[in-house]
């Protein structure tokens, strides 16, 4: 493992989203120490995405969902899997099974790992935790759509 010296860090941004600003060096592949340099860091927290296939139709289940960000450069309504912040002390099956909940009204039991991997790790330190999960049209309990009036954060 490669030696990194952090000089110093701050929060430069506490909000809903978080951005840490550092100072550090880091080894080189030659074993020399680089120069002092400046790096930011977007704190978002991990999330949970999960491909849902159902097995009577044999069709994966998307979402649908408005995006700020995406409007910036697009419709922002984007069609996608669903995905989701894992909040506070919430283990990522607990995290996955609400989201899936809530964004498209299936209940899902059994959930297979699939992968943990950054977004983007030049910028931010989010992980996505992707899960496999099978439904069919019994475990469709709500209607989904999304975040219910009485949890949304406004």
């Amino acid at each position: 493992m490669k030696k990194v010296i952090v000089d110093r860090q701050n929060r430069i941004l506490d909000d809903f989203f978080k951005i840490e600003e550092a100072y550090l060096r880091y080894e080189r592949f030659d074993g020399t120490m680089s120069p002092v340099v400046r790096r930011l860091n977007f704190e978002r927290g991990d999330s949970v995405a999960a491909l849902l296939f159902n097995t009577r139709t044999k069709r994966i289940v998307l979402v649908n969902q408005f995006k700020y960000p995406a409007y910036r450069k697009g419709p922002g309504w984007i069609t996608e899997t669903m995905a989701g912040m894992i909040d506070g002390n919430e283990d990522p099956q607990s995290a996955a099974r609400r989201e899936i909940l809530e964004e498209t009204g299936y209940r899902v039991i059994s959930l297979e790992h699939i992968s943990t991997f950054y977004l983007s790790p030049g910028g931010s330190s989010e992980r996505i935790i992707l899960f496999y999960a099978e439904v069919d049209d019994k475990d469709k309990v709500t209607t989904g759509g999304g975040v219910s009036p009485k949890r949304a954060k406004i």
